[in-house]
């Protein structure tokens, strides 16, 4: 046994998870507790009855806006109305979703809460309101959702991301981000404050306003933002890639990654000083483009290639299964790379992840997961696929709101 799997098999021990979830007004849910133990999870049920919602609601105890990408409003409880000679929505009122939940990392135990709240923005022309998430940790409210990274992190798979190799690059890009933070807690908030300086700067320029030293005290920040945020992809694609070259999988195809973008490709050559200078001329550069609906380039349009290594074949050419299964191991070796790097492994939130994987690949991913002792939170609706987990598994039933 090489000593990459002698780490890994000494972190077994060091358990890591969510032992009890509490879900307010979240999606169909008035209330719901789960009760839950350190190994895989899975829920069955219908179509449609609310498997999904549960996911997305563990994903909301790490920063950002969840493995939907919703609107904070849009999550809320809807309830048919309950006298109709028709199904027609009822939007309940002034409620608010909530998320709490105990999570369990080696011998500490941490509450975590996230809700929506209404806040007001004001301004000299109006006053504005607008929902607004809020983040406790033992009954604290924090002031940045990095924080969260300390205690929790999780990586998801989604029916949506079978078309990930295929469409365009901001949902790869996403992915790559979402890898980043578990490793780097400030990624978030840079991306988060790189979107919104790209935002008023773009404004700025499409509606005329060419007010010289605004737009470059903008662009100095963007700049700035933006080579720090390409140096963190860089760094985890580089993690990753030596990673996955050590430990090669036994099962699913080993991948290589790349970062295609003109910024990433710059550090490759440059030192990040240098590269922030060229990036802010590059910006200054680029204003005519915003003007006539043209591209934009920099962090914003970086792509994340990625191979299936033995083909020498990129991802979009590849089978719907072997896309499948390259996504697999993307986040196998991720999740092994952050137990041996972090010392805890993160929760795997896997929705229907076994479509589109034959008998072998489907069992190989599931004695995966008991080998390296983690939480997966896993959706089907045919419980008979997990019958290799009737002993470590516990097994969950979604039906008219509830959960048995």
């Amino acid at each position: 046994m090489d000593s990459a799997a002698l780490d890994l098999s000494a972190l077994s021990s060091e358990k890591s998870g969510v032992v009890r979830l509490t879900l307010t007004d979240f999606r169909n849910y008035a209330h719901l507790r789960i009760n839950t133990h350190l190994g895989p999870i899975i829920i069955t049920g219908e179509n449609g009855t609310g498997k999904t919602n549960i996911l997305e609601a563990l994903s909301f105890l790490t920063p950002g806006r969840g493995l939907r990408g919703a609107r904070l409003a849009d999550i809320k409880r809807i309830a048919p109305a309950l006298v109709t000679d028709e199904y027609l929505p009822t939007e309940i009122t002034n409620a608010a979703w909530a998320v709490s939940a105990l999570v369990v990392k080696g011998d500490e135990e941490i509450e975590i809460g996230t809700a929506v709240e209404r806040s007001l923005r004001e301004s000299a022309e109006e006053a504005r309101s607008f929902d607004k998430r809020i983040v406790k940790i033992d009954g604290q409210k924090i002031t940045s959702q990095a924080e969260l990274g300390r205690y929790i992190s999780a990586i998801w798979i989604t029916p949506q991301m079978d078309r990930l190799f295929r469409g365009g690059s901001q949902p790869r890009r996403s992915f790559l981000d979402r890898l980043v933070y578990a490793f780097d807690m400030e990624h978030a908030k840079r991306t988060a404050n790189f979107e919104h300086l790209y935002k008023e700067w773009y404004q700025l320029l499409k509606a005329g306003k060419s007010d010289n030293h605004w737009l470059t005290s903008l662009e100095e920040n963007m700049a700035a933002l933006g080579v720090a945020i390409a140096a963190a992809r860089r760094e985890q694609i580089a993690k990753l890639n030596t990673f996955i070259e050590h430990e090669p999988d036994d099962v699913f195809p080993n991948v290589r990654l790349e970062l295609e973008g003109t910024i990433e490709k710059k550090l490759d050559k440059l030192p990040a000083v240098e590269v922030e200078d060229f990036y802010i001329s590059l910006l200054k550069k680029q204003r005519q483009n915003v003007m006539f609906n043209d591209n934009i380039d920099g962090v914003n349009r970086t792509d994340f290639k990625v191979y299936y290594r033995r083909k020498g074949m990129p991802a979009e050419l590849c089978s719907t299964g072997e896309q499948k299964s390259l996504l697999i191991s993307i986040i196998l070796a991720q999740t092994k790379c952050q137990t041996l790097n972090k010392g805890f492994a993160p929760i795997l939130l896997l929705d229907e992840v076994v479509a589109h994987l034959d008998e072998v690949k489907r069992e190989a991913l599931l004695e995966k997961i008991r080998e390296l002792g983690l939480q997966a939170w896993i959706t089907s609706t045919d419980p008979s696929l997990f019958a290799s987990l009737k002993d470590e598994a516990l097994f969950l039933e979604v039906k008219n709101n509830q959960v048995k």
